[in-house]
């Protein structure tokens, strides 16, 4: 038999525990360690899922591995153009974990009415596109029709519908500017088929979708020639080794570049989290020791008579020491539960009904992304537990220290 356990069980159901001067200290113990379990909670949910809904959208807009022609000197612009004729085009054959490879081609131009104007970037694609994307975020109308021989249908952001007072189906007028082989600007007319809101400001203000047949015709490319390939990965964490072994597939005059070096101000933010999550637990995990030391040799204090008797009976320090050990477990368990129950409770509410919202200007998002995995909570629960076991072993130490004929004399 345990007995160690059941002293302390008997002293967390005892009515004069729960009446003692020490209940109170015990309730703040308990309200410490279930606040810092939802704080953690929340900051990690809130963290990855910052980190993962940025990412999955810049992945929508840019794929995960562009491949393009050296001469595009980094710009979004397409300038330069390759052969759909690649040995990796439209699939590579000896390396796993990619999900697509999609033709794209950018052209600069600018969206007129009758009273205003907006910059955009046209993105042409074809029917190999993964729309994944933006059926997620698409708010009204339909994708464009790539299977005719010519669609004037585009998609185009929330954003710039609402500055330039567009609507659905309404026909725009677009200039693009003159190229080496076409020295006049183009003008062109489009339909909007489809309105997308991503909330991602960067890409929102200035994005418009269309069929890459067009960007072709625009810049006298002949079918065969594009902009350049994206990439789109099964994982993203595989990033930096596919897109090494992707560079190590194609032509030297090829250039692949993943999104983490095309945007790495992005990227190093959204790195940022990840030091203020850790700094984040360390200090909650601290405050909630110190909370729980306080209730433990509050503990251990008002029972000095108990600790002299069980002396006495022939107790060792290390038997006592496990008594009162058991029962700062049982006043963590219970504030971890309540912090779990509390703090999952806030991440569903948040996830469902995106009651937090955030300025897509600084953030990329509209509303509070949240993202918790099962391990992540097991493995906060275990990490605030065993360090505050630990915490609680040094001051238990005062048990050796107190004197049985002494406290019995008093008892």
């Amino acid at each position: 038999m345990n007995y160690e356990l059941f002293i302390a069980k008997r002293i967390i159901a005892g009515k004069k525990y729960k009446n003692s001067i020490s209940s109170p200290i015990i309730k703040i113990a308990i309200t410490a360690i279930a606040l810092g379990i939802i704080i953690m909670l929340i900051a990690v949910a809130t963290g990855a899922g910052l980190q993962y809904k940025i990412r999955d959208k810049m992945a929508g807009f840019k794929g995960h591995i562009q491949i393009v022609n050296y001469d595009n000197n980094n710009s979004d612009v397409s300038t330069t153009p390759v052969s759909v004729n690649q040995d990796f085009y439209p699939e590579f054959k000896d390396i796993s974990g990619i999900k697509n490879v999609q033709v794209f081609a950018n052209k600069v131009g600018i969206l007129r009415t009758d009273s205003d104007f907006e910059g955009i970037v046209f993105k042409g694609v074809s029917t190999d596109y993964d729309w994944t994307f933006f059926k997620e975020y698409l708010v009204e109308g339909n994708l464009p029709d790539f299977n005719q021989p010519r669609t004037k249908g585009v998609l185009l952001s929330q954003t710039i519908i609402n500055r330039l007072q567009l609507k659905l189906n309404d026909t725009i007028t677009a200039t693009f500017v003159k190229t080496a082989n076409s020295k006049i600007p183009s003008n062109r007319k489009y339909t909007i088929v489809g309105i997308y809101n991503s909330g991602f400001a960067q890409f929102d203000k200035n994005m418009m979708i269309g069929d890459i047949r067009e960007v072709q015709k625009l810049n006298k490319w002949t079918e065969n020639e594009v902009g350049g390939f994206e990439v789109l990965l099964d994982e993203f964490d595989t990033i930096t080794e596919k897109g090494e072994e992707i560079n190590n597939e194609i032509a030297v005059t090829l250039n692949s570049k993943s999104i983490i070096e095309a945007y790495p101000n992005v990227f190093g933010w959204i790195k940022l989290f990840d030091n203020n999550v850790w700094f984040i637990i360390a200090i909650m995990i601290f405050i909630a020791g110190i909370n729980m030391i306080t209730a433990l040799l509050v503990l251990i204090l008002e029972r000095v008579q108990m600790v002299g008797i069980l002396k006495a009976l022939g107790s060792s320090n290390t038997s006592i020491r496990k008594v009162f050990l058991y029962n700062a477990s049982y006043l963590i368990l219970k504030g971890l539960l309540w912090g779990n129950i509390i703090g999952l409770s806030i991440i569903f509410i948040q996830h469902y009904f995106k009651i937090i919202t955030l300025n897509p200007d600084t953030y990329y998002v509209t509303t509070m992304p949240v993202y918790i995995s099962f391990w992540a909570v097991l493995l906060l629960n275990l990490g605030t537990l065993i360090l505050c076991f630990l915490m609680l072993i040094i001051p238990s130490v005062i048990i050796t220290k107190i004197d049985p004929s002494k406290s019995i004399k008093f008892a």
